[in-house]
């Protein structure tokens, strides 16, 4: 048997030396190899060996295949050079004729707000900071002195995993998370995406904000208006008008929420600004005291001031978008306008 082996073997190099084509080389690998191939006949022969003689029949047995499968390959890669060579000898190439145009990707026109925002407030000496989705009760909610009672935590408004484990209503914990792990000063801005239940033409479950925090010694609430004036006018033009209203926020204290002149009518009153010439941007404040000595700080030594606002809502307003679904719905007809 073992001499059968050899002279297959021998045979075998022989026919796949002359196979002319890929399609008899494949026919052949058939016939050797196959469910009723010649040296798979052979390996069921094995039983009529003596015990000792089986092991040393199978190793050749399997060391013929692998010499022969390799010749095999080695077979191949000829075959489809010279059909390589052939097709390149006998076919022309029109090199005159026009490319088949290929269209190009644009940039998701929030990808494009987020990095402007981002470079204005680089030039203002700020970093960027990231947080986890996924977060605590303790750092979404009490960390920034949301009391128990409040609005926001019940189920109609936050999206809850189990209690004490949600995702994130908006960017401020990453705050907490960084002034509990470094020292003041600390000047950064937090972008990412925050998730409420709410969606209609001008809301959605989930979009995007960018958090600023600048905490230091003797930081004042001028300090805080020359900052969000200068990245206004930088994002909407030099003319830009903003104003200033008192409003309430726990993590803030005195607090402010910033119109800017409506962009659309400038200032004369239409159905976007609601006939008040004027659109709420963003919240901003002073942080709270008691935020400060929940992370550590003393508020007799230092303060800060904190800002958020909506990607969304600013690029709705930049770019005239009735509908904050556009976004989302990834049609490459709007996509194309930016």
């Amino acid at each position: 048997m073992f001499s059968k082996l050899k002279e297959l073997h021998s045979q075998s190099l022989v026919s796949i030396d002359q196979t002319g084509s890929l399609k008899e080389l494949e026919e052949l690998k058939i016939h050797l190899f196959g469910k009723k191939g010649v040296l798979t006949e052979v390996l069921k022969n094995l039983g009529e060996l003596s015990p000792e003689e089986r092991p040393l029949y199978g190793k050749a047995a399997n060391e013929t295949k692998q010499l022969l499968l390799s010749h095999i390959d080695t077979k191949k890669c000829l075959l489809e050079e010279q059909v390589l060579e052939h097709e390149l000898q006998n076919e022309s190439l029109d090199i005159t004729l026009p490319s088949q145009r290929v269209s190009l990707g644009k940039k998701h026109p929030l990808n494009r707000l987020i990095e402007e925002i981002m470079c204005i407030f680089y030039r203002l000496g700020f970093s960027r900071k990231e947080g986890p989705d996924i977060e605590t009760d303790y750092y979404n909610f009490e960390a920034l002195n949301i009391n128990a009672d409040h609005p926001s935590r019940d189920m109609h408004d936050t999206f809850y995993f189990q209690p004490g484990l949600l995702l994130r209503t908006h960017t401020s914990p990453v705050q907490i998370r960084v002034m509990e792990r470094e020292h003041p000063p600390l000047k950064i801005v937090v972008p990412g995406k925050v998730y409420r239940c709410d969606a209609d033409v001008s809301h959605s479950p989930v979009f995007h904000q960018v958090e600023g925090l600048y905490v230091d010694r003797k930081v004042t609430f001028s300090e805080l208006k020359g900052t969000l004036d200068f990245f206004l006018k930088e994002l909407f033009g030099p003319a830009q008008k903003t104003r200033y209203r008192p409003s309430y926020f726990p993590f803030t204290e005195p607090s402010a929420e910033v119109d800017v002149e409506c962009i659309q009518c400038q200032g004369k009153g239409c159905s976007v600004c609601k006939h008040t010439g004027w659109l709420e941007i963003l919240g901003s404040g002073m942080v709270n005291r008691k935020v400060f000595r929940g992370v550590g700080y003393d508020p007799d030594t230092v303060t800060g001031f904190a800002f958020g606002l909506g990607v969304e809502r600013i690029a709705m307003l930049k770019y005239r978008i009735p509908d904050i679904r556009l976004f989302y719905e990834n049609d490459i007809r709007f996509l194309r306008q930016f």
